[in-house]
């Protein structure tokens, strides 16, 4: 959950669901530190040019108000969400995870075989 996607102060495009499930979000995420679960946070982050955004989006990123461009406050995780030694960042530049990215590989070695998903468009167990 980055800000551009959850923060209406931070991007237009931000959904008031994701501001709304933000508390339960961070209280999944405490549960799981407390309980040794591996977190791997999915982050979206694209060039600030859009040459690795979806054709249909790429406007948006040459009039400057690309989302999730890297290193922009926007790509940023919503307040209250952190990145802590052990977790791990996947990035991701489509709407999958498992898409051109190397999730199932981390998950594999890692021995996972469950998941819990949480954020602004999923929450499944």
């Amino acid at each position: 959950m980055q800000k551009d996607f959850v923060d209406p102060a931070t991007s237009s495009a931000a959904l008031l669901a994701g501001e709304a499930i933000l508390p339960t979000v961070t209280a999944a995420v405490a549960v799981a530190r407390q309980r040794g679960i591996f977190i791997v946070w999915v982050v979206r982050e694209h060039d600030p040019s859009g040459r690795d955004v979806e054709l249909f989006r790429r406007h948006f990123y040459s009039s400057g108000k690309g989302l999730g461009v890297e290193g922009s406050k926007g790509a940023e995780l919503a307040d209250g969400l952190t990145i802590k030694d052990g977790d791990y960042k996947l990035v991701k530049t489509r709407f999958s995870a498992f898409f051109a990215t190397h999730l199932d590989s981390v998950l594999k070695t890692s021995g996972i075989k469950n998941l819990v998903i949480v954020g602004k468009h999923k929450i499944y167990i």
